[in-house]
């Protein structure tokens, strides 16, 4: 794994969960970090906050920074339009960018074979169809680095685990991949430091697993009765390959849904 120092200045484009655990590992190495927001809630120490509506022209120009991160969601006007006008914003371009798409790029498939970073996304639902379309969008105006994250699970994200705990009916012949949230922030910090990181990297952990045996893992930690399978869904899901990602990262600190998940419920114990 590379150990460069951080860029001297990195913008975030969207300051949301993961953008608040990627700045802290730029600060504390020196770096300088802006965050470009809707939001004008208070910001940790020496990250500067630039309030604005990403849907229309920015009001003034952008510093010139060195990097870029951008994690936004899909929606209205589309991310075309959302990069372009931070495109236009900026005195140049970055050297380093990194757009964080999702896994959901393959709703379509392939659905026979584990899918790597050479199979070609063909979506077709409005919300995939969507981050496709700001993948191209950031590589031909940025170069950017594309980063297609899973289901991101850790504290704070603990949508499965209210399902167990709620007995919710689900897909129990799903597949499934996540990765854990602090991988991911690792991921990216590392891909901002390579001096020549790849284009494509697949944020997904070690263990791809059926939705019915994830959530019999963790009811099996809540000590819960398993939730029920749906009978009327067929199998469906994807089962991505994330040998690249532990090729940047070295090992994964969470390479399994068992170790994550069984972690974040020892900690609500001991809430």
């Amino acid at each position: 794994m590379d150990t460069s120092p951080a860029p001297a200045r990195t913008l975030l484009v969207g300051y949301g969960k993961l953008a608040r655990r990627l700045a802290p590992k730029l600060l504390a190495d020196g770096g300088e970090v802006v965050a470009l927001r809707r939001s004008d809630s208070t910001l940790p120490d020496r990250v500067v906050g630039i309030r604005t509506d990403l849907a229309e022209p920015l009001a003034e120009p952008l510093p010139a920074v060195d990097a870029m991160v951008v994690t936004l969601p899909p929606g209205d006007p589309g991310y075309r339009v959302v990069l372009g006008h931070v495109a236009d914003a900026l005195p140049a371009v970055p050297a380093r960018t990194i757009f964080v798409s999702s896994t959901g790029v393959f709703e379509a498939g392939p659905f026979d074979r584990t899918i790597t970073e050479a199979d070609e996304p063909a979506p077709t639902g409005d919300r995939a169809r969507g981050l496709r379309d700001g993948e191209l969008a950031a590589r031909a105006l940025f170069d950017a680095v594309i980063v297609r994250p899973a289901g991101i699970y850790g504290p704070g994200r603990e949508f499965l685990l209210r399902q167990v705990r709620e007995h919710a009916v689900v897909n129990h012949r799903r597949r499934t991949n996540r990765i854990h949230e602090t991988d991911l922030v690792r991921a990216l910090d590392v891909l901002l430091r390579m001096p020549e990181p790849p284009a494509l990297v697949h944020g997904v952990d070690a263990a791809p697993a059926p939705l019915g045996e994830v959530v019999a893992f963790i009811a099996r930690e809540l000590d819960l009765d398993v939730p029920p399978d749906d009978p009327t869904a067929g199998q469906s899901g994807t089962v991505l390959d994330g040998t690249l990602l532990r090729s940047v990262l070295g090992d994964l600190r969470y390479p399994s849904y068992t170790d994550g998940y069984a972690e974040m419920i020892r900690g609500s114990r001991t809430e």
